[in-house]
């Protein structure tokens, strides 16, 4: 990998150093599909690039990480640069001070790549209303992660607020491989659900969007309950034939699925890594419109 540093830099410096260092690498930009913008603190800058960088393996994206430093400085751009073997596409740093910390947009326009959409990740805290922000206006799709704030279940209720086709939430993309499952299950006639609940740690989330979503889909109440953890670990869902559908997380790794008059079967339900969560996003640049739908719900449930 290449890296190369510019301090009291400008984006047309950075787009002409990005230009000679592919060069000097042999990797053309027209491989890369898409641009993905990261705005987040130093503090979670590691972690974010490291994310970005292993979803780019199935998505070769120009990566711009966008990190706000201190408004009181005097306007500066400091930027760093990594193209090579390691990082598919491109990565750029970009360190914004003084005035320049409230017009990132500014910054990462010229930056773009020609012709291919762009994608704009909150990894901590995120705007209220992400497609009215400088830098999601952007974007075609906007993901934020209702986990990383102080309450999530506030954070993603109050997303239905300010919902623009485009947005998602990785509380949502979390939710995949669990919808699935409970989508398989329903393969075989089971009846019509009466009511279930929904179970994980307290204040999360994911599970009162999967409640939601149930309770959309089958017309239905669903509670959200607490339990232990890790994460979300139960749903259990009461048919009006007599019994229950349960799906039973204990371990963050496998599942127990029952069902009435079948025998139990363990199936494979792990914890996916941010890198996992946002390559699954960046598979689809539609808009979710399941996701709206829940979100929708969870509205309206709460009035």
């Amino acid at each position: 990998m290449t890296s190369f540093n510019l301090t009291g830099t400008k984006a047309s410096d950075i787009s002409a150093t990005l230009t000679k260092l592919r060069h000097q690498m042999g990797a053309p930009a027209v491989g890369m599909v898409l641009t993905l913008v990261v705005v987040c603190d130093e503090a979670g800058q590691y972690d974010s690039v490291r994310a970005a960088t292993e979803a780019a393996r199935e998505h070769p994206s120009r990566i711009l990480v966008v990190i706000a430093r201190d408004p009181a400085e005097p306007n500066r751009l400091d930027a760093e640069l990594r193209v090579g073997e390691s990082s598919p596409g491109e990565v750029v740093l970009l360190r914004l001070y003084g005035e320049l910390t409230q017009h990132a947009e500014s910054v990462i326009s010229p930056l773009l790549l020609t012709d291919t959409p762009v994608v704009v990740w909150w990894p901590g805290a995120s705007p209220r209303v992400p497609a009215d922000d400088k830098v999601g206006k952007l974007a075609s799709r906007r993901i934020t992660d209702a986990l990383a704030s102080r309450d999530s279940v506030k954070s993603i209720a109050g997303r239905c607020d300010g919902y623009v086709p485009g947005d998602t939430d990785l509380s949502w993309t979390r939710l995949t491989t669990w919808r699935s499952l409970l989508a398989a299950a329903f393969d075989q006639r089971i009846g019509k659900v009466r009511r279930g609940i929904v179970e994980a740690i307290p204040g999360h989330a994911s599970a009162v969007l999967l409640a939601a979503w149930l309770s959309d889909r089958l017309g239905a109440p669903i509670e959200v309950g607490e339990s232990a953890g890790p994460g979300l670990t139960t749903v259990r869902l009461n048919l009006a034939d007599g019994g229950d559908l349960t799906i039973t997380r204990s371990d963050a790794r496998l599942a127990t699925l029952s069902r009435p008059g079948q025998p139990d079967r363990r199936v494979a339900l792990a914890r996916r890594p941010t890198s996992e969560l946002i390559a699954e996003e960046l598979r689809r640049l539609d808009p979710d419109e399941i996701y709206a739908s829940a979100l929708k719900h969870l509205a309206t449930s709460a009035k």
